[in-house]
This record gives structure tokens, C-alpha cells and sequence, in this order.
């Protein structure tokens, strides 16, 4: 999942772009089939490695003065790196290429590095390679299932309407060629993805912003995602800004003060996800949404001046609470993490925000009094049913399908069974939690490993699974 995809296009405006098995953390990228025929250009993505095999593929960028004629000066290391995965994930064999004269141009477009809030940072280099005639792919079926090649405005039309999840430096890409199929140079690469000023808006699908605000989460999580939802009709809806402290209250909101905002909206009661929502709606006079259960766990923790000045709405179930390209946006009940917990979702399920039933970064601590790990696992499996095509969590990024969901209910299960054996041979909760967490886990993180332990003990219980 962490290896680069690539891109493509040509000077006829074609770009390629690969449909990934497994999804990348980053993005997800659709597609089917190349054209018949043309002048083709392609855009590698690929990630700088720190060290390349200097074999097979070096004689590939040296094998005489034509071929030279058209490689880049730079990093070869790169290059290599770009012609090899190429080669591996749909058949090119860009060196063949360049010694049979097929290759008319490259150009390195520019490079990217993942921004600081991102817990795997890596390099990402694109280049634009003009081919003379289109090669036939030969997709890679462990990691691809289609490949298409399209004019990046098509590309474009299918993020904005929110059918491609796509990573910022894809997307300055696919911008910097719809302006120009010749492009040398993507200017928003250039620009980068962060301000001191400023959050950085990442627009995973059309119409979505994603903020990751410094919020006071549990590490290894740093952040809580900030979602805004663009609304032309009646304004924006913002979910969960909880900076932590002045410094971050007010980047949070210098960057939204010329978007429209018509409410706030909070998924959960946990000071990660709400702490300054209340404030932000009271200085933008929006209402504030949420759940009953939050409202009355806030009201009982902050008491009932957290509140006061606020509109404050009570949703449940189906409510509508705001719309996205056009549609309704709903809230459903996904508790289990927290009683009241929601995510919202367009009609279409064309994503969902599930707040913290997955994470991005670290894992989700389950229990205590408003923790129902018997909630979680039926939460879990309501969403991997209602299949939404890119799933959000709170922490990291937005991703492509329902694997994580998947992965985290398999994981959970493995989990319960682990501990009903334990149970089973007279383990008490303080030895299971030094035989499954001891030597991996900080000590500071050994409590919550403790509630989540108690948590799978509690559902066996009811289900009436433990031995007497």
C-alpha cells in the first residue's frame, strides 16, 4: 500500500492513470484501458527509495547519444526507480523504448514531499515521458486491476464530482496538464502543501477540505481531522475543529474565515473533537450539532456554560445536516468507540466521515463508560455494508474502499478470541495485558491496552463465551 502509482498522458492530452488492489494511503486512482493509437505522454509517481539496484535497469538511460539526448539531469537514482516500477505495475519498458527511438521527450514536472503532519513522510517525483506510439499494458494483477488512459480534464471532472480520491501532488499534476499537455513544471508542486498561516486545505475528493489541526489526541496521533463540506446552496458544514490552544484556535480560524459556514458539527463528545468547536460557532454564529449523548456527556464534563450563546441542534439517525455536490449529507449512529458517536455520509455513499471507528494513525481505545465493544463490532459492520467509497477517519488520511474497516473488525476478532483462550487457560487481565501488549507497547498507552482488554472480557461476558 505504500508504493508509489504511476500517472501518464500524452501530447494528444492523454494521461494514464492505475486503479491500485491495494489501496494507497494517500489516494486512489481509477481506471481500464490505453487508446489505440497516438503519441502518448506519461507521469511517473514514484517513491524516492535510499537505495536503487544500479543492475538491469542502468544501461537502459545509456545506451547511446539519442537516447541521452532525451534524459533528464538529475537524479538518476530517481529515474531508475520511476522506469522499474513502470516496468513491474503495467509492462512498460521504458529503456526499450528509449533505445527503439519511441520516446520523443521527458521532463521531471517536479517533486513532492508528504507534508509534516503525515506520520510516513516520503518523496514523490513526476516526470513527463512523450512516447511515439502507445505500448499495450501489462497490468500487474497483485497490485492492479485497471488502467485507462484519459485527458486530464477528465480526470479532473471525476474528482470534482467526487468519484476519484486523489493526493494533492496528483492533483497540481492533473491541473498543470489540463492547462498544458507540454507542462514542464506543475507551479502547486513548486508552491508546496504547507503555510505557517494557514492549515493546509487537502481536498482528498471534489468539494471536501481536510484539515489536520493539532488537536489533544491520544499519540501516536498527533492531529484530529478538521472536515469541511462545501455546500454552494446554503453554505459549508465544519466537523470537529478541536485545535488545541490559542496558538492553533487561531490558524484554525484564519484559515476559514472567508469559507461559508452554515454549522458545526460534532461526532463525538471527546475533548479531540469538539475542544473550541463552541467557540468558533459562537464567533461565526452557526449552529452546533450533535448527538444527544454528546451534548449531555459535554454538558456533564464542561458543564452547561459550554453552551451558552450556541444554537445548539440535537441530531440522530438519518438526519440531514448539511448537502455535498448537490445531495443530502446524513448523519448515521456508529457507536461502540463512544455511545454517541456519528458519520456523516451523502445518499450516494460516496464517502463517509466515521470519525474515530477506524484510525489512520495508532488504534482505537474501546471501553470504559462510553465504550460498547459489542457496539464497535456492530458499527464496524454496518459501514463495511453500506460500502462507501472512501472511508475518512479522524486520524490520517482519507482512503480508498472499506479495507481499513476490514482490517480493523479481523483484527478485533482476532483480538477476542485471543483473549477468550487466555480466559479459558485461568488468565487473569493483568497477565493477558503483558502477554499481548508487554515489550510492544509504551507504558503510557498500557491503561487504555488495559480498557480495551476489559472491553472484549465485558462482550464475551454477556454473550455468555467465558468460562466460569
Amino acid at each position: 500500500a505504500e508504493q508509489p502509482t504511476l500517472h501518464g498522458g500524452g501530447r494528444v492530452g492523454l494521461e494514464l492513470l492505475l486503479h491500485r488492489r491495494v489501496l494507497h494511503a494517500l489516494g486512489q486512482l481509477l481506471g481500464v484501458e490505453p487508446p489505440l493509437g497516438g503519441d502518448v505522454e506519461h507521469v511517473g509517481d514514484v517513491r524516492e527509495v535510499a537505495s536503487v539496484d544500479e543492475g538491469a535497469l542502468e544501461d537502459g538511460f545509456v545506451v547511446g547519444e539519442e537516447v541521452a539526448a532525451v534524459l533528464l539531469q538529475g537524479d538518476r537514482a530517481a529515474q531508475r526507480a520511476m522506469a522499474r516500477e513502470v516496468h513491474e505495475e503495467v509492462g512498460i519498458d521504458l529503456p526499450g523504448l528509449l533505445a527503439d527511438h519511441l520516446v520523443a521527450d521527458m521532463a521531471a514536472i517536479g517533486h513532492a514531499i508528504t507534508p509534516s503532519f503525515i506520520p510516513r513522510r516520503f518523496a514523490t517525483h513526476f516526470y513527463r515521458v512523450d512516447l511515439r506510439t502507445a505500448p499495450d499494458l501489462q497490468l500487474e494483477a497483485e497490485e492492479i486491476t485497471e488502467a485507462q488512459w484519459r485527458h486530464p480534464r477528465e480526470w479532473l471532472a471525476e474528482w470534482g464530482s467526487g468519484k476519484l480520491l486523489c493526493a494533492p501532488p496528483t492533483l497540481a499534476v492533473l491541473r498543470a496538464l489540463a492547462d498544458d499537455p507540454a507542462a514542464r513544471e506543475a507551479p502547486e508542486l513548486a508552491a508546496g502543501f504547507e503555510d505557517a498561516d494557514r492549515f493546509a486545505a487537502i481536498a482528498p475528493i471534489g468539494g471536501l477540505h481536510l484539515l489536520a489541526v493539532p488537536s489533544n489526541t491520544i499519540p501516536p496521533a498527533q492531529h484530529t481531522n478538521c472536515l469541511y463540506i462545501e455546500d454552494a446552496a446554503g453554505g459549508g458544514l465544519l466537523i470537529d475543529p478541536s485545535p488545541a490552544g490559542e496558538k492553533h484556535y487561531a490558524k484554525l480560524r484564519d484559515t476559514i474565515a472567508d469559507w461559508p459556514l452554515a454549522a458545526v458539527l460534532l461526532t463525538h463528545h471527546h475533548p479531540d473533537h469538539r475542544e473550541g468547536a463552541n467557540r468558533l460557532a459562537r464567533e461565526r454564529s452557526v449552529p452546533l450539532l450533535c448527538s444527544a449523548d454528546t451534548r449531555a456527556r459535554i454538558a456533564t464534563r464542561e458543564g452547561a456554560a459550554w453552551f451558552e450563546g450556541i444554537d445548539v441542534r440535537t441530531v440522530g439517525e438519518g438526519d440531514i445536516v448539511g448537502r455535498w455536490q448537490g445531495e443530502p449529507v446524513r448523519v448515521i449512529a456508529v457507536p461502540g468507540h463512544d455511545a454517541g458517536q456519528l458519520a456523516p455520509m451523502p445518499d450516494s455513499r460516496a464517502w463517509c466521515m466515521v470519525s474515530d471507528l477506524v484510525q489512520g494513525v495508532g488504534t482505537v481505545v474501546v471501553g470504559g463508560e462510553e465504550g460498547d465493544m459489542s457496539a464497535y463490532f456492530a458499527s464496524l459492520a454496518r459501514v463495511i455494508a453500506l460500502d462507501p467509497a472512501v472511508v475518512i477517519p479522524s486520524h490520517g488520511p482519507a482512503v480508498g474502499g472499506t479495507h481499513r474497516l476490514r482490517e480493523t473488525l479481523a483484527h478485533r476478532q482476532m483480538r477476542e478470541q485471543q483473549v477468550l483462550e487466555m480466559q479459558a487457560a485461568g488468565a487473569d487481565v493483568d497477565s493477558m495485558l503483558e502477554r499481548i501488549y508487554g515489550g510492544s507497547t509504551p507504558d503510557f498507552l498500557m491503561p487504555l491496552a488495559r480498557v480495551n482488554i476489559e472491553a472484549h472480557l465485558d462482550k464475551l461476558r454477556a454473550e455468555g463465551r467465558l468460562a466460569a
